[in-house]
């Protein structure tokens, strides 16, 4: 079975899942990753904890929730679909006219048989969402509202996984899991970000990795209030893994600065694997950017995607299924993200420890016999020396030369043992 089938399947057993930002939702994905990630650390914290400007909010659940037309019929229903019910409605039990229940319902009428999605997290209230050709059938009468919820002190929950490696420069991965039941914008990201963590766990590790299963927004907020003084001295690069499971156009979304070490690794692997790819500006950033960027946090995270978020026309809406998200998409954006941590592990500053051209022949670094591949490898290896200065990244070398990284970081750790160049560091 293919990693990209496997990955779908995840998708698939955590689709049904109703999540939030808060509840047991959330708690149910985390225990679903956690049978794949063992060392996966889950952590609570409490409603009403202080996160820079803002507070943990109360926790909701909801166990069912139905809206019934006036001859009985039922118009939408919790166990349907997830997305009939506004996030974080309050409980309610009301009989109420058509033209008072209006102002409750949410549709989309550019896509008239899609169930929006839409929250009210930070406001009391309720409400349904309908295809809007459904809602603009519903008859004049009353109607019956019953949401069965909860919203009451409680806990937000995210899950951290920490990978050490020889080094305590890190790289982080971000993903959320707050989304009910959406495909690409919800569940890609876990299922890409929980593979990529496997293949991480089964290699030797030069970089440590921090990787973190969070509610969008609050949630990075949250980690950051916790973390980011340690993460300002360690963090070397980053990805925020969203919308990676669809078959178009890849797509790139540069950190603030838009030159920081993930930036030039994932610009670089595009420009290789995906060169179609298109390439956002920095302020058409996510919720989870604008805290990893923020003016003061300013940590290198930018974000590789295939169909950004708000760019395509089933985001946050019905349409975003399981058929929208494919295996090949899945493993493809699994590559593109594998080999940006490829080239970061291997991704150090070398220095020449012989002055002028080393004698290559006598060390057997130069071919006996010319052939077209060999002459490739020994300009490679003789271009890479004129530029090991101590100074300049294998990346940054790699880019000057117009060649892969990988095959520059294999040249030089062949030239280290031979005791041609010295490691001084990332």
């Amino acid at each position: 079975m293919s990693l990209g089938v496997q990955m779908h399947d995840f998708a698939a057993q955590l689709f049904p899942i109703c999540r939030s930002i808060t509840g047991n939702g959330v708690r149910e994905t985390l225990s679903q990753i956690s049978n794949h990630l063992p060392a996966l650390t889950v952590h609570e914290v409490p409603t009403g904890t202080p996160a820079f400007d803002w507070l943990v909010p109360d926790e909701w659940n909801i166990a069912a929730a139905r809206l019934t037309a006036p001859d009985g019929t039922v118009v939408a229903d919790f166990r349907n679909h997830n997305l009939h019910v506004v996030g974080y409605s309050e409980p309610v039990d009301l009989i109420l006219s058509l033209e008072e229940l209006q102002r409750h319902l949410y549709s989309i009428p550019e896509l008239p048989d899609a169930i929006p999605y839409v929250t009210s997290y930070y406001r009391r209230d309720w409400g349904f969402c309908l295809p809007f050709r459904e809602r603009n059938a519903l008859l004049p009468g009353n109607y019956h509202a019953k949401i069965e919820s909860t919203l009451a002190p409680g806990n937000l929950t995210y899950g951290e996984i920490v990978l050490r490696g020889e080094s305590e420069r890190e790289v982080f991965l971000s993903t959320y899991i707050c989304h009910p039941s959406m495909a690409n914008n919800e569940l890609s990201g876990p299922a890409v970000t929980t593979w990529l963590v496997k293949w991480l766990m089964e290699r030797k590790r030069r970089l440590t990795y921090r990787i973190v299963f969070i509610p969008e927004t609050i949630g990075s907020i949250v980690y950051l209030s916790r973390h980011l003084e340690a993460m300002r001295r360690n963090v070397i690069a980053g990805f925020n893994i969203s919308c990676v499971g669809d078959d178009r156009c890849f797509s790139f979304l540069p950190s603030r600065s838009g030159n920081t070490l993930s930036d030039r690794v994932a610009r670089h692997v595009l420009e290789r694997r995906a060169p179609e790819y298109k390439h956002y500006s920095y302020l058409d950033r996510g919720s989870d950017e604008r805290q990893y960027c923020a003016p003061g946090v300013d940590l290198p995270i930018c974000s590789v995607m295939r169909s950004k978020y708000g760019c395509y026309p089933e985001y946050h809406t019905s349409a975003d299924d399981l058929s929208l998200v494919t295996p090949t998409g899945l493993q493809g954006a699994y590559m593109v993200l594998k080999n940006c941590l490829e080239i970061l592990e291997a991704n150090r500053v070398w220095r020449a420890s012989v002055l002028c051209e080393p004698q290559l022949g006598k060390r057997g670094l130069y071919p006996t016999t010319s052939t077209r591949e060999s002459t490739v490898s020994v300009q490679t290896m003789m271009d890479l020396l004129a530029y090991v200065d101590g100074k300049l990244d294998l990346l940054n070398i790699a880019e000057v030369i117009k060649a892969d990284p990988l095959a520059c970081a294999a040249i030089a750790l062949e030239l280290a043992g031979h005791g041609l160049l010295e490691d001084v560091g990332e």
